[in-house]
């Protein structure tokens, strides 16, 4: 919306275009641990956002980005572990959704490393150079 299309990347695009599949296979499946952990992430995320746009002042306030990006990854590891030890329990969960929920996890824990790695690893190092 404001015209930032740096921002416009493949993390953002594919986790926000699953998100509208994997809400739908929670509310059929009832996956209520992944749903109460992605809500509390994003309740975090969108605090963070909120004083982000209340202005420029605001910006010293806002030094714990880094750790929100760990949270996200804290959190798709649960749901991986979550998931794994679902899947390797006798339970009538639908196998097929534990395997999709683990390919999912390990993709999000695969582009989100990445995004952390670029953002806060590689670009700190160029800052202090």
């Amino acid at each position: 919306m404001r015209k930032k299309s740096n921002q416009m990347t493949f993390l953002h695009v594919y986790h926000h275009s699953t998100m509208v599949i994997n809400c739908w296979l929670g509310v059929k499946y009832v996956a209520f641990f992944q749903a109460m952990l992605n809500s509390f992430i994003h309740i975090v995320m969108y605090l963070y956002y909120g004083m982000a746009a209340v202005g420029p002042h605001m910006q010293k306030y806002l030094w714990w980005k880094r750790y929100l990006t760990s949270m996200q990854l804290i959190q798709f590891v649960a749901i991986l572990t979550h998931t794994t030890v679902n899947f390797f329990s006798d339970c009538e969960f639908p196998q097929v959704y534990n395997i999709a929920v683990m390919a999912y996890s390990v993709s999000l824990i695969i582009l989100f490393s990445n995004f952390y790695y670029q953002e806060y690893v590689k670009r700190g190092n160029r800052k202090k150079q």
